[in-house]
């Protein structure tokens, strides 16, 4: 036994590992619905969770219900709430600056620097992983630029599946960069190590892969690149007013930077998107918020009369009523992704519970980790692993986080160093596998493209399963990790111990 396992609170016929039941069964179903069968659909997923939970129920020694404890408690961790809550905002902010035009207006402006459909993923890389950094979420970088700058690289003639994985990149080094991230934040509290000397510390492990990345955005954009669409108005250049809503996204950077909540941030660019569109005459309020009531409905028609409450009642035949708008859209199109990926944490804490966590990082401790060249390669190995059953990559980051802390004080290894191993692989893994729920995020942000677009079909809707080799900076940041881990590029040690373990490398 580690030092880091304690009895599990759980018992599993099959031992610890069994209790990954449910988490194994459920990357089999993605494999398969998403990667064999080319199905890229949430709630297929949602069932595939519900089914591994189901499953691994029957593998538990003594009473059900205390499998079934540990899964609401699974589903009520802060992390997952923290990342349901910054899809909801997102959503509402990138579908609202959406009603205002602002796909046309960076259309007209691609236009009018002759940006062409080569050029545009790269440009998207770089314009994404600026977001990310500044407001410090990648799943909302993810979800706003595939709403926003996804339609309009589509119809200036990017490849989409290229497009997607720059979008996903970008986030990939914000979440990574960004000292409001969240998995900033964890991997430096996890390693006893203050945020500011971790963000400095990872710049050299960041630039390298984003130069590499960027150059392969530009290779393979202009050898992937097809033929402007004919899309209408879109194609001819669009409108520039939309860029107006710059200032709604800068104020999100910048109040974010300034530190404060994401969720304050958003929402103050969300309330300056929404004057803009109504004073500008961008978007009529029916467009943000609407409600279908029957139209023989007495208490409409009184409504009708009044200049504001009017303008977001729209009558409609009985039997067609429901509510709209970019605010209902942004929100409940996220809702599948939000039960998955409660399930998804449900499942991963009934993994730590059982004890297959401890089971996988004991036999890495004791078997693998013997020089510091191996630990630090284990550290890379098993953030990926973690990463392939928790789709939530801050909630990856705090269940492998103990291993990595243990491994690298064993080793000697420095807390800004064991961070940036955690940091690194959890924020480009979580944007990879077609599972990820940043990868989802997006996904989910691009599924409701067809209902926004006459001109976007099904058919340019990106598989999640299609992607994951077009995640450059992903791929990048993880090759340096791993080479740094075998080079010693960036190693650094404890000053003041000197453990003969490092003497072995």
């Amino acid at each position: 036994m580690s030092e880091l396992s304690d009895d599990p609170d759980l018992r599993f016929y099959g031992g610890r590992l069994a209790s990954a039941v449910p988490i194994a069964f459920f990357i089999v179903w993605a494999i398969v619905q998403s990667g064999l069968l080319g199905v890229g659909d949430t709630t297929g997923l949602v069932v595939g969770m519900l089914a591994g939970l189901i499953i691994g129920m029957l593998f538990v020694k003594g009473p059900w219900k205390d499998y079934a404890d540990v899964i609401f408690d699974g589903m009520t961790e802060r992390v997952a709430a923290t990342a349901i809550v910054a899809w909801l905002w997102a959503g509402m902010f990138a579908e609202t600056i959406q009603a205002g035009g602002f796909v046309d207006g960076l259309v007209w402006a691609a236009d009018a620097v002759n940006v062409g459909a080569g050029l545009f993923p790269a440009l998207t890389f770089l314009l994404a992983a600026l977001l990310a950094t500044g407001i410090g979420t990648g799943y909302g970088t993810a979800i706003a630029f595939t709403a926003l700058v996804f339609p309009a690289g589509v119809a200036l003639g990017s490849n989409p599946v290229l497009l997607f994985g720059a979008i996903l990149s970008g986030a990939v080094f914000g979440d990574n960069l960004a000292p409001v991230s969240d998995t900033t934040i964890v991997s430096a509290v996890t390693q006893d190590a203050d945020i500011g000397g971790v963000v400095a510390s990872r710049i050299k492990y960041a630039v390298v892969a984003a130069i590499f990345a960027f150059a392969a955005y530009l290779i393979a954009g202009q050898s992937m690149a097809g033929a402007p669409l004919d899309v209408g108005g879109v194609s001819t250049g669009g409108s520039a007013l939309g860029l107006v809503h710059l200032l709604s996204i800068g104020i999100v950077i910048v109040t974010a930077v300034a530190g404060r909540h994401i969720i304050e941030a958003v929402s103050w660019g969300l309330i300056t998107s929404m004057v803009l569109n109504i004073g500008l005459d961008l978007a009529d309020a029916s467009a943000m918020l609407a409600f279908k009531a029957p139209q023989n409905s007495g208490l409409v028609q009184q409504m009708d009369a009044l200049p504001v409450i009017g303008s977001v009642v729209v009558p409609v035949e009985a039997g067609n009523t429901a509510v709209a708008g970019s605010l209902y859209a942004g929100a409940s199109g996220f809702f599948p992704l939000i039960v998955l990926v409660l399930l998804i944490v449900a499942g991963a804490q009934v993994m730590q519970r059982g004890g297959g966590f401890e089971a996988i990082q004991d036999f890495l401790l004791n078997s693998v980790a013997t020089t510091v060249r191996r630990a630090e390669t284990t550290m890379v190995i098993g953030t990926a692993m973690v990463n392939a059953m928790i789709t939530i990559n801050t909630a990856a980051e705090i269940a492998i986080a103990p291993y990595i802390r243990t491994l690298g004080r064993r080793f000697n290894i420095n807390g800004y160093r064991r961070a940036n191993i955690l940091d690194a692989n959890t924020s480009a893994l979580g944007y990879i596998f077609p599972w990820g729920g940043g990868l989802l995020a997006g996904f989910t942000a691009m599924q409701q493209l067809p209902g926004e677009y006459e001109w976007f079909t099904q058919a340019m809707v990106v598989n999640p399963a299609s992607v994951w080799p077009y995640v450059f900076h992903g791929w990048f940041l993880v090759a340096v990790f791993i080479l740094a881990a075998w080079t010693g590029y960036g190693r650094e040690y404890v000053p003041d111990r000197v453990s003969e373990e490092v003497s072995r490398v």
